[in-house]
């Protein structure tokens, strides 16, 4: 918990830091401009990829299989999602690799051993019901 909120105080520091260079360079109203073009999209590729990856579990689904990628791709995009929601541009890269198909394979093996790691720990518990 404490490693989150330290995480949670230098994210916030960071992207200070950010828009007062980014304001320094371009101008505070395009700062803000970008912020809210950068939400925009991103929300707007966030819902696409959703419904898409929602298309792909009811079809795993149907065919008697497991949708196992794509909760995982789910959960990346719900997290993308959330961070492109967030005003500030470290968020957004953080939420644009994590809702882009290409950049979110290359996160996904990372996320399947964090959560393999949480599982052995018992932080993470599944149940059946």
């Amino acid at each position: 918990m404490r490693g989150f909120l330290l995480v949670f105080l230098l994210l916030g520091a960071a992207e200070i830091g950010v828009f007062v260079w980014a304001g320094g360079l371009i101008g505070p109203w395009w700062v803000v401009g970008l912020i809210l073009l950068t939400g925009l999209a991103g929300i707007t590729l966030a819902k696409k990829e959703g419904v898409e990856t929602w298309y792909r579990a009811q079809r795993a689904i149907n065919n008697g299989q497991v949708p196992t990628r794509e909760i995982i791709d789910g959960i990346c995009i719900f997290v993308g999602g959330v961070f492109l929601l967030s005003p500030g541009f470290i968020t957004d890269i953080m939420g644009f690799i994590l809702v882009l198909p290409w950049t979110r394979r290359v996160v996904k093996p990372f996320l399947l051993i964090l959560f393999k790691k949480l599982l052995d720990k018992k932080t993470i518990t599944f149940r059946r019901f």
